[in-house]
């Protein structure tokens, strides 16, 4: 198997890279770049739990909504709150707007 193309051009890279920094030069180098593989994606991995926070957050917020809306409308049709799950509630909501629950 021959080599031909770009893989001349990536051997005469690393023989280029290997005169201008030298042998000293390339393990540091190297752990450069894997010190910054390491810190982009532990910056990836923050920011997908900041949006998994967020998600969630929302996801609260749009259920306190919601269970302030059934009780106003479990109040508005006369059906008894107190001391009830929020399932009980809404199954008699249902009943009182004639639909199956």
């Amino acid at each position: 198997m021959a080599i031909v193309g770009i893989e001349w051009i990536i051997i005469i890279i690393l023989v280029v890279i290997f005169l201008i920094w030298g042998p000293s030069k390339i393990p540091e180098l190297a752990r450069s770049l894997g010190k910054a593989k390491k810190e982009f994606q532990k910056a990836m991995k923050e920011a997908e739990e900041i949006k998994e926070q967020a998600a969630s957050t929302i996801d609260v917020q749009e259920l306190k909504k919601d269970v302030d809306m059934l009780m106003d409308m479990a109040k508005k049709l006369g059906v008894p709150t107190e001391g009830r799950t929020r399932t009980e509630i809404y199954n008699d909501v249902m009943e009182k707007l004639g639909k199956s629950a």
